[in-house]
């Protein structure tokens, strides 16, 4: 059959436009939401009734949008980690290992103890951060140092190192730190539990107690719906994070380096640059951020170590990053996305439904880069054109 026209595909020479990263990525979400649909169609569901649901389970009121955001907060951090890895063309593929050794590390300074109980909070929880960072970059060190050294493929080995974190953490669990025989350790002190909004909302409802007129002010425009939402101080960590990755990429020196490296490294060595120093440091960085996202997990959520403190956090946030187009503050926002994913995969039914859909977005995301490295032309063939003379 001949068709008027043809399908060509050329090559990008010039600068891609600047729209065209973040068109390709809501158009990625739109198709992936509109096949789910028909999927869900075939199969005898109702795809306007679940996308309701799907709203009204995530983003329907304070509380549900909370549960939400306590989702996106770990994926902010992965989804970081694997932007500023993916920006150097190093395929961290290890944030899940590094959210566990992150968690571990973190725990170590109640489980040891390395700080008394009864110490301060700002104290126990701002070690316990600077803990779950060093845990996450010693499991980046390995990987990044083998690459960087011996040339040893990133992906093999961040990948394997996933299965060694959770089963080195399964070891102290199971055998050192059980409580009562359960597959968890005892509950951390409150002193390392991250402060919640409940908490300031109780402060919130002693000051309306109190009866000053900008009490009643702040009760009249409904500041009490705060009571009982489970957001944690972990976002500000995922903010934090992103200002300071969007500044390292846009506005360091080392952010153009790492940018430089990851698109010629020959280029980057005959500058000057150190190889081998940048990617080490570069994976330590990345680990460092999902360190910090299973330390927030476990003092934000579950408040001690256990099993499975992560629904795949650290593959998700590869999902996040390539999304995101490696935009520290897209990734914010895509993190979002996939947090009320994951909440509405708790309620939406058929189960599986949302593993679903986060794997269609992975397979658009990955199709739509073709975009971005090729022009699409419609060329008449030559049937066509005799036919219009």
């Amino acid at each position: 059959m001949n068709l008027p026209v043809t399908v060509k595909f050329e090559k990008r020479v010039e600068d891609i436009p600047k729209w065209l990263p973040a068109a390709t990525s809501i158009g990625s979400v739109l198709v992936a939401f509109i096949i789910s649909g028909v999927i869900l169609k075939i199969i005898g569901g109702e795809p306007l009734r679940v996308a309701q649901f799907f709203y009204e389970a995530t983003f329907g009121s304070w509380a549900t949008f909370s549960d939400t955001l306590v989702k996106a907060t770990p994926l902010i951090m992965v989804g970081l980690a694997c932007a500023i890895a993916f920006k150097m063309k190093l395929w961290n593929i290890g944030a899940e290992g590094q959210f566990y050794m992150g968690a571990f590390f973190a725990s170590l300074v109640v489980l040891i103890p390395i700080v008394p109980p009864d110490s301060p909070k700002v104290v126990v929880i701002g070690l316990m951060a600077i803990m779950g960072m060093i845990g996450g970059a010693i499991w980046g060190f390995f990987p990044g140092y083998l690459k960087a050294q011996f040339q040893v493929n990133e992906i093999i080995t961040t990948l394997m190192l996933n299965y060694v974190a959770v089963l080195w953490n399964n070891f102290w669990i199971f055998n050192q730190w059980s409580d009562a025989g359960f597959q968890m350790t005892p509950v951390f002190e409150k002193s390392a539990w991250l402060p919640r909004v409940t908490d300031y909302a109780s402060q919130y409802s002693d000051f309306i107690a109190g009866g000053s007129g900008l009490a009643n002010f702040l009760s009249n425009i409904g500041l009490g719906r705060i009571s009982g939402m489970t957001l944690h101080l972990g976002v500000a960590f995922g903010i934090v994070a992103a200002i300071v990755v969007w500044w390292i990429l846009a506005r360091s020196s080392w952010g153009y380096e790492i940018k430089l490296i990851g698109d010629n490294p020959k280029a980057a060595k005959y500058a000057g640059l150190n190889i081998v120093r940048n990617v080490v440091l570069v994976m330590m960085v990345s680990g460092a951020l999902a360190g910090l996202a299973g330390m927030s997990e476990i003092t934000g959520v579950v408040h001690r170590l256990q099993e499975r403190i992560s629904p795949g956090y650290g593959f998700t946030g590869i999902i996040v990053a390539w999304l995101a187009k490696l935009n520290p503050f897209a990734v914010i926002i895509v993190s979002i996305l996939f947090g009320a994913l994951i909440v509405a995969g708790r309620e939406i039914q058929p189960s599986g439904l949302s593993n679903l859909l986060q794997g269609i977005i992975l397979f658009m995301v990955i199709s739509s880069d073709v975009l971005l490295r090729y022009k699409i032309r419609l060329v008449r063939t030559q049937v066509a054109a005799e036919a219009a003379s």
